[in-house]
């Protein structure tokens, strides 16, 4: 079968690519944006690839099926040009429910936070313990270093998302998984751009709670009002509550636990099934690996077996990613873009460096529901933990960013200038310090100038 995906320089359609690649279609795509890495590892798998979706010859030969993104709309002339044609199109999740998921147990891990680093977590529990799973993650685990694969066993993994499917399919992502194993770690208003507020995300979540059979589990975290919320509505599957604390969850929970949560002890109800020592940081990612364990609980592995895997798990890259030291600063890369997440990683990194540490938060407000104006409030309490403060605001934003840092309190400001922001920061160099940059974006490569520019400094020094 000849597939053609729109869109598929994006995480997920790129890995709908690998995957139709593992069943031996033929695969070729396009994006707006053809660069690498993502072109590199597309074309190195023999993806012929176009730019833009002006240029009509990529619908010929006519592809046997045309799988677009949810970037893609009407107007646009490959779209325009496959509709006149009466091409075959499906989008992406349909296609994945079609092709891959079809007889498998699938574990689904949605939420508003957390979902691509419990999705890691749980592909790699069924790893070491020897299922072979598939999985489509919307990052790239550091232990497995591809963001798809296809598997060999029984089980698949999917990133659960609740944005919309398609132009002309607006429902959930996740509407079309079915999940056997569903995970919902927390929700929160997002997606302002298609949710009019939080009662439609929790509807959206409804609906994926109607597709989990009754012999299916759904994990959750007890202490969550929206998720109670949603599950008032009904639900007519088993479920598995996790927290915090025993008061927090009748399920699973934990005990002597670090304050920066590298270590804790695994509870299920009145059984400790061992001390988890690993890598991660931050009560949230705690809290992920509570529900990656009760996951894989469900699908028949041993929480001790989880406990290990976990000991090894090597995290996923731009969750709090170590981008460098140099010159007293050690850089952090982070995809924080929402004032809870922003709050939780700093809260870990505060925790394990030390109350007498210097963070420098940078904040890249790149989120279509934070560029909306939402959660103003929320960003400027979240940025509690750290000393200094630094946005950077692009043309798009029609507020005022300004009064923003001003609520924090903290030194630092706001930056519409790439270049700008970096000299700013570099006047920091007096003080060693941990400089965390936050964004869901690129950030303009400014992780790479940073490094670079400290390191020019230090060389200059020394001359």
């Amino acid at each position: 079968m000849h597939i053609h995906i729109l869109g598929i320089c994006g995480t997920f359609m790129g890995g709908l690519a690998i995957l139709a690649v593992e069943l031996k279609h033929k695969v070729t795509g396009s994006d707006q944006n053809v660069y690498p890495p993502m072109s590199t590892q597309l074309e190195q798998l023999g993806i012929n690839l176009f730019q833009g979706y002006e240029n009509l010859e990529q619908l010929s030969p006519k592809p046997d099926c045309l799988v677009v993104g949810n970037v893609m709309r009407r107007g646009l002339p490959v779209i325009e040009a496959a509709l006149n044609q009466n091409q075959s199109i499906l989008s992406g999740p349909e296609w994945l429910s079609r092709f891959v998921l079809k007889d498998k147990h699938v574990l689904a891990i949605s939420g508003t936070h957390g979902k691509t680093t419990t999705a890691s977590m749980v592909a790699w529990i069924l790893e070491h313990a020897g299922l072979n799973p598939g999985f489509l993650i919307g990052g790239i685990p550091n232990n497995f270093g591809v963001s798809a694969r296809l598997g060999a066993g029984d089980y698949f993994v999917v990133e659960a998302d609740e944005y919309d499917c398609a132009f002309f399919d607006k429902r959930s992502k996740f509407l079309h998984y079915h999940p056997r194993t569903l995970i919902i770690n927390n929700i929160e208003f997002d997606h302002a751009d298609i949710f009019p507020d939080l009662a439609a995300i929790q509807q959206q979540f409804h609906h994926l709670v109607r597709t989990v059979p009754g012999e299916g589990c759904i994990i959750y975290p007890k202490a969550d009002k929206a998720v109670a919320e949603v599950l008032e509505k009904g639900c007519w599957s088993q479920t598995m509550t996790f927290g915090e604390t025993v008061k927090e969850s009748d399920g699973w929970y934990t005990k002597e636990a670090l304050a920066d949560g590298s270590e804790f002890d695994v509870y299920f109800k009145d059984q400790n099934h061992g001390r988890l020592k690993w890598a991660l940081l931050g009560k949230h990612n705690v809290q992920n690996a509570l529900a990656a364990i009760a996951a894989a609980y469900h699908a028949g592995v041993e929480p001790k077996i989880a406990i290990r895997a976990l000991s090894l798990f090597q995290s996923v890259k731009r969750r709090l990613e170590l981008k460098g030291i140099e010159n007293g600063m050690t850089i952090y890369d982070d995809f924080a873009h929402h004032p809870t997440a922003i709050e939780t990683t700093l809260a870990g990194l505060r925790a394990n460096a030390g109350d007498a540490a210097n963070i420098i938060a940078v904040v890249d407000i790149r989120s279509n529901t934070m560029k909306m104006g939402h959660h103003q409030e929320a960003l400027s309490a979240s940025l509690l933990l750290a000393n200094r403060v630094y946005f950077y605001q692009t043309p798009d934003i029609t507020w005022d960013v300004q009064d923003v840092w001003k609520k924090t309190e903290k030194p630092g400001g706001v930056y519409q200038d790439i270049s700008l922001l970096l000299a700013a920061l570099l006047r920091e160099n007096q003080e060693a310090a941990q400089v965390i940059f936050m964004s869901n974006g690129g950030f303009g490569g400014i992780h790479a100038l940073y490094l670079e520019a400290l390191k020019n400094n230090a060389l200059s020094a020394r001359l």
